[in-house]
Protein backbone atom coordinates (compact mmCIF):
# COMPACT_ATOMS: atom_id res chain seq x y z
CA UNK A 1 0.00 0.00 0.00
CA UNK A 2 2.81 2.37 0.71
CA UNK A 3 4.06 1.57 -2.72
CA UNK A 4 0.75 3.06 -3.80
CA UNK A 5 0.96 6.17 -2.18
CA UNK A 6 4.47 6.48 -3.08
CA UNK A 7 3.73 6.45 -6.70
CA UNK A 8 0.69 8.61 -6.46
CA UNK A 9 3.13 11.62 -4.64
CA UNK A 10 5.63 10.95 -7.44
CA UNK A 11 3.09 11.54 -10.04
CA UNK A 12 1.71 14.47 -8.48
CA UNK A 13 5.00 16.06 -7.79
CA UNK A 14 5.67 15.00 -11.64
CA UNK A 15 2.64 17.06 -12.92
CA UNK A 16 3.40 20.42 -10.42
CA UNK A 17 6.88 19.83 -12.14
CA UNK A 18 5.21 20.05 -15.71
CA UNK A 19 3.15 22.64 -15.57
CA UNK A 20 5.16 24.72 -13.21
CA UNK A 21 8.01 24.94 -15.82
CA UNK A 22 5.57 25.85 -18.67
CA UNK A 23 4.30 28.93 -16.28
CA UNK A 24 7.81 29.79 -15.64
CA UNK A 25 8.43 29.91 -19.53
CA UNK A 26 5.46 31.58 -19.64
CA UNK A 27 6.78 34.09 -17.30
CA UNK A 28 9.93 34.26 -18.27
CA UNK A 29 8.89 35.37 -22.11
CA UNK A 30 6.27 37.88 -20.42
CA UNK A 31 9.19 39.66 -19.02
CA UNK A 32 11.46 39.87 -21.61
CA UNK A 33 8.58 40.62 -23.55
CA UNK A 34 7.49 44.09 -20.79
CA UNK A 35 11.25 45.22 -20.97
CA UNK A 36 11.58 44.85 -24.86
CA UNK A 37 14.67 42.29 -24.41
CA UNK A 38 14.23 41.01 -28.65
CA UNK A 39 17.05 38.84 -28.09
CA UNK A 40 15.83 36.84 -25.14
CA UNK A 41 11.83 36.86 -26.48
CA UNK A 42 14.17 34.80 -29.63
CA UNK A 43 16.01 32.51 -27.12
CA UNK A 44 12.17 31.92 -25.77
CA UNK A 45 10.98 30.91 -29.39
CA UNK A 46 11.04 28.40 -31.95
CA UNK A 47 10.57 30.64 -35.36
CA UNK A 48 10.53 27.83 -37.38
CA UNK A 49 7.33 26.74 -35.50
CA UNK A 50 6.26 30.55 -34.77
CA UNK A 51 6.28 30.76 -38.75
CA UNK A 52 4.74 28.10 -39.79
CA UNK A 53 1.74 28.69 -37.33
CA UNK A 54 1.31 32.12 -38.69
CA UNK A 55 1.56 31.12 -42.31
CA UNK A 56 -1.00 28.41 -41.98
CA UNK A 57 -3.54 31.12 -40.61
CA UNK A 58 -3.01 33.62 -43.76
CA UNK A 59 -3.13 31.39 -46.06
CA UNK A 60 -6.31 29.78 -44.68
CA UNK A 61 -7.93 33.42 -44.44
CA UNK A 62 -6.58 33.51 -47.94
CA UNK A 63 -8.00 30.74 -49.05
CA UNK A 64 -11.78 31.65 -47.13
CA UNK A 65 -11.52 34.90 -48.64
CA UNK A 66 -11.04 33.68 -52.59
CA UNK A 67 -13.46 31.16 -51.72
CA UNK A 68 -16.06 33.76 -51.15
CA UNK A 69 -16.24 34.48 -55.03
CA UNK A 70 -15.75 31.17 -56.65
CA UNK A 71 -15.55 27.16 -55.88
CA UNK A 72 -12.09 26.52 -55.11
CA UNK A 73 -10.85 22.97 -56.52
CA UNK A 74 -9.07 20.56 -54.45
CA UNK A 75 -6.26 20.48 -57.00
CA UNK A 76 -6.13 24.44 -56.86
CA UNK A 77 -6.26 24.69 -53.34
CA UNK A 78 -3.14 22.50 -52.96
CA UNK A 79 -1.16 24.98 -55.38
CA UNK A 80 -2.54 28.13 -53.63
CA UNK A 81 -1.53 26.80 -50.02
CA UNK A 82 1.78 25.97 -51.56
CA UNK A 83 2.36 29.65 -52.97
CA UNK A 84 0.88 30.89 -50.39
CA UNK A 85 2.83 29.63 -48.03
CA UNK A 86 5.89 31.00 -49.56
CA UNK A 87 4.55 34.66 -50.17
CA UNK A 88 3.37 34.23 -46.36
CA UNK A 89 6.78 33.29 -45.11
CA UNK A 90 8.24 36.14 -46.46
CA UNK A 91 5.81 38.76 -45.23
CA UNK A 92 6.21 36.56 -41.66
CA UNK A 93 9.90 36.90 -42.03
CA UNK A 94 9.52 40.63 -41.05
CA UNK A 95 7.22 40.07 -38.73
CA UNK A 96 9.67 37.99 -36.62
CA UNK A 97 12.75 39.67 -36.41
CA UNK A 98 13.84 40.29 -32.91
CA UNK A 99 12.82 43.60 -32.73
CA UNK A 100 9.10 43.19 -34.45
CA UNK A 101 8.37 40.27 -32.79
CA UNK A 102 8.42 41.89 -29.28
CA UNK A 103 7.15 45.02 -30.49
CA UNK A 104 4.23 42.85 -31.52
CA UNK A 105 3.90 40.77 -28.27
CA UNK A 106 4.26 43.99 -25.82
CA UNK A 107 1.81 46.40 -27.59
CA UNK A 108 -0.53 44.50 -29.86
CA UNK A 109 0.69 46.45 -32.84
CA UNK A 110 3.23 46.57 -35.85
CA UNK A 111 3.20 49.50 -38.17
CA UNK A 112 5.29 50.85 -40.97
CA UNK A 113 6.61 47.87 -42.25
CA UNK A 114 7.36 47.95 -45.92
CA UNK A 115 5.41 45.14 -47.72
CA UNK A 116 3.62 44.30 -44.82
CA UNK A 117 0.21 46.07 -44.02
CA UNK A 118 -0.56 47.66 -40.30
CA UNK A 119 -1.19 45.04 -37.69
CA UNK A 120 -3.13 46.05 -34.78
CA UNK A 121 -5.53 45.16 -32.02
CA UNK A 122 -3.52 42.05 -31.36
CA UNK A 123 -3.66 41.57 -27.01
CA UNK A 124 -0.51 42.24 -25.16
CA UNK A 125 1.70 39.39 -23.46
CA UNK A 126 2.95 41.71 -21.32
CA UNK A 127 -0.41 42.53 -19.58
CA UNK A 128 -0.90 38.94 -18.24
CA UNK A 129 0.19 38.58 -14.47
CA UNK A 130 2.33 35.94 -14.40
CA UNK A 131 3.28 36.49 -10.64
CA UNK A 132 -0.43 35.32 -10.00
CA UNK A 133 0.15 31.75 -10.56
CA UNK A 134 -3.69 30.40 -9.95
CA UNK A 135 -4.85 33.40 -12.79
CA UNK A 136 -2.33 32.23 -15.11
CA UNK A 137 -2.76 28.72 -14.87
CA UNK A 138 -6.83 29.42 -15.78
CA UNK A 139 -5.31 30.73 -18.83
CA UNK A 140 -3.53 27.36 -19.83
CA UNK A 141 -5.03 24.57 -21.77
CA UNK A 142 -3.78 21.38 -22.51
CA UNK A 143 -3.23 20.83 -26.43
CA UNK A 144 -0.99 17.49 -26.29
CA UNK A 145 2.03 16.10 -23.93
CA UNK A 146 4.62 18.64 -25.32
CA UNK A 147 1.98 21.65 -26.12
CA UNK A 148 -0.23 24.23 -24.16
CA UNK A 149 -1.85 26.67 -25.21
CA UNK A 150 -2.36 30.17 -23.02
CA UNK A 151 -5.29 32.23 -23.83
CA UNK A 152 -3.94 36.19 -23.98
CA UNK A 153 -7.22 38.08 -23.41
CA UNK A 154 -11.00 37.51 -22.42
CA UNK A 155 -12.43 38.13 -26.10
CA UNK A 156 -14.59 34.84 -26.58
CA UNK A 157 -15.17 35.53 -30.20
CA UNK A 158 -13.04 34.86 -33.04
CA UNK A 159 -12.27 37.83 -34.21
CA UNK A 160 -10.92 39.54 -31.04
CA UNK A 161 -9.84 36.25 -28.88
CA UNK A 162 -5.89 35.37 -29.25
CA UNK A 163 -3.84 32.68 -27.66
CA UNK A 164 0.30 31.89 -27.89
CA UNK A 165 1.26 28.15 -27.94
CA UNK A 166 3.93 26.37 -25.81
CA UNK A 167 5.82 23.92 -27.22
CA UNK A 168 8.77 22.00 -24.94
CA UNK A 169 11.44 21.70 -27.38
CA UNK A 170 15.06 20.40 -26.07
CA UNK A 171 15.66 21.75 -22.23
CA UNK A 172 12.50 24.18 -22.26
CA UNK A 173 9.02 25.64 -23.24
CA UNK A 174 8.96 27.72 -25.88
CA UNK A 175 6.94 30.54 -28.09
CA UNK A 176 5.78 27.83 -30.44
CA UNK A 177 2.76 29.23 -32.21
CA UNK A 178 0.87 33.47 -31.97
CA UNK A 179 -3.27 31.74 -33.04
CA UNK A 180 -4.19 35.37 -34.87
CA UNK A 181 -7.81 36.87 -34.14
CA UNK A 182 -9.32 36.22 -37.15
CA UNK A 183 -9.83 39.66 -38.34
CA UNK A 184 -6.00 40.17 -38.06
CA UNK A 185 -5.24 37.15 -39.85
CA UNK A 186 -8.44 38.26 -43.02
CA UNK A 187 -5.94 41.93 -42.51
CA UNK A 188 -2.87 39.99 -43.44
CA UNK A 189 -4.20 37.66 -46.33
CA UNK A 190 -5.78 40.44 -47.98
CA UNK A 191 -2.05 41.75 -48.57
CA UNK A 192 -1.32 38.49 -50.62
CA UNK A 193 -1.61 38.87 -54.26
CA UNK A 194 -5.36 38.10 -55.40
CA UNK A 195 -6.15 35.26 -57.80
Amino acid sequence: MRWFFGGIAALIILVIVYVGSAVASLGGLADAVRRGDGAAVIARTDVKSLTQSLADQIVAAYLDRIGQTREIRPSERMLVRAAGLGVADAMIAKMLTPEHLTQLLKTGKLQGIQDLPPIAGLPQLGDIDTKNVVATLGRFRFVEPVEFAVRINDATDSDNSSEIRLHFAGSGWKLAGLVLPNRVARELAAALPAK
